[in-house]
This record gives structure tokens, C-alpha cells and sequence, in this order.
């Protein structure tokens, strides 16, 4: 069922895993919301002094970790001692940040849709992340995102693949040309509109939304015509989908 999310076909991913129950972009917080059922994963990708991509949403391991700095600052070894699950709570003192290997290889065989966000906006790291994905054999199951119109452009013109933008107003280096590189785009709840989702759907690209947490906003999602949702906590999107014959 991977890329034939519609209106009627509304399909679930878990941001940063199961954000809302586990700590964020942990091998813990992947596993836990697959086995909730999640039809893809949202992640983030960062780079190490050493070259090695991992997974960590902020440019710096302040706010997840017990360290302090910029990931670009820290060798690999160095990353792999912080602990990535204490901030969260205690019982998951000693969850690492995952090297992306980690996270491929516990996606690899699952038929997920990966949205896999570049937040080290240089031309090297999309590089590499693409190239290790295709390493995988993960060939047309992701979609490359960033707030960086200039990465998503140059991930679609180099390798011819999905990418994910955003609103206009939220993206840097946007330009006339930036649409037209977009498969899908990523819509805030505090944005979303019914309007809004109809004109990207007017130039083909899908409206995606992030995050409808409860019942109220998923009712919103499905009314304004957003044909994904990207959620913290996966529970009341797949129960209100199955429920309305909405998820294969």
C-alpha cells in the first residue's frame, strides 16, 4: 500500500517513533511504534565529526541527552556514551542515539515508509544518507525532507526522489522552482485547512499533516483532506481510520 496514501486511504507514521510514550529517534521508540502498526517512521539525520550519520532531531544532543554541543563536534565514539533516555525518564536511562545503520537495519525488512529528514544541510550528509538507503535496498520506500528548499531540490534533481517540503512560509531558500521538487508536503496542524490541502493537491503534490494527536485533530486531518498524518502518539489515528474504513 506504500505511496497510495488518498482520502480514503489514510496512512499513519510514527514521529521520531513513538514520541509521546518513549524517548524520541531511539531504536526503543522505532520498535515500539511498529508494533503499534504504523504503516511508516519519521526520523532525523545528523552528522558526526567523523562522517558517521545519526539519528537526532536537534543539531546539538542539549535537549536529549546528558551531554552538551553540537553533533558536528562529536566523534562517533563520543555520541554512542551519551545517554539518549534519561531526559525522558528514568526507566529509560541508558537508550543511545542510533547510528543510522541501527535504525536500517531495523526497518530493512518491514515494507515501511520512511520519512527520513535532513537536518545538516550539507550536499555530503544528503549524499551519504541517500547512497546508504539505496545500500539497504530500500529503493522508493522514503521520501527525503527538509526545511531547506535547497536540499530537497537538489535530493530530487541529482537522484530523482521523493521529497517532502513544507508551506512556503516555513522553508528557507524557497523559490519558484521549489514546488515543483515536492512529492508531498508536511502541513502543521496549526496550517492545516481544507483550502490549504486542495491547492497542493492542484499542483499533485499530497497533503501530509503533523501532529494530530487526539481524536479531535485526526477528525480535523481527515475533514481537511490530508491523506497522511505524522503523530506523536499513533493510538487514536489508527483506531479512528479503521473505524471509518479509512486504513487499509
Amino acid at each position: 500500500m506504500m505511496w497510495e496514501q488518498s482520502e480514503n486511504n489514510i496512512l499513519v507514521v510514527g514521529h521520531r517513533g513513538a514520541k509521546a510514550f518513549y524517548p524520541e529517534n531511539t531504536i526503543l521508540s522505532f520498535q515500539k511504534a511498529i508494533e503499534l502498526g504504523v504503516d511508516g517512521i519519521e526520523m532525523d539525520i545528523n552528522m558526526t565529526k567523523d562522517g558517521h550519520l545519526v539519528v537526532i532531531h536537534d543539531n546539538t544532543v542539549d535537549r536529549t541527552t546528558n551531554g552538551t554541543g553540537k553533533v558536528a563536534d562529536f566523534n562517533m565514539s563520543e555520541i554512542k556514551v551519551l545517554d539518549a533516555g534519561g531526559y525522558f525518564s528514568p526507566d529509560y536511562t541508558g537508550e543511545r542515539i542510533p547510528a543510522f545503520e541501527e535504525f536500517l537495519e531495523l526497518v530493512k525488512n518491514k515494507k515501511l515508509l520512511l520519512n527520513v529528514e535532513i537536518k545538516d544541510y550539507r550536499t555530503c550528509v544528503i549524499d551519504k544518507t541517500i547512497k546508504m538507503l539505496e545500500e539497504y535496498k530500500l529503493t522508493d520506500t522514503y521520501v527525503i525532507t527538509c526545511f531547506d528548499a535547497n536540499v530537497t531540490t537538489y535530493a530530487h534533481k541529482k537522484y530523482g526522489v521523493k521529497t517532502q517540503g513544507f508551506p512556503q512560509w516555513l522553508v528557507i531558500n524557497y523559490n519558484e522552482e521549489s514546488n515543483s521538487h515536492y512529492y508531498s508536503v508536511g502541513i502543521g496542524m496549526k496550517d492545516l485547512t481544507r483550502e490549504l490541502c486542495d491547492k497542493y493537491k492542484e499542483l499533485n503534490i499530497d497533503p501530509w499533516c503533523w501532529c494530530p494527536d487526539d481524536e479531535e485533530n485526526v477528525l480535523r486531518a481527515i475533514e481537511c483532506g490530508s491523506t497522511l498524518v505524522t503523530v506523536n502518539n499513533p493510538i487514536p489515528a489508527l483506531n479512528i481510520l479503521k473505524a471509518k474504513n479509512l486504513h487499509q
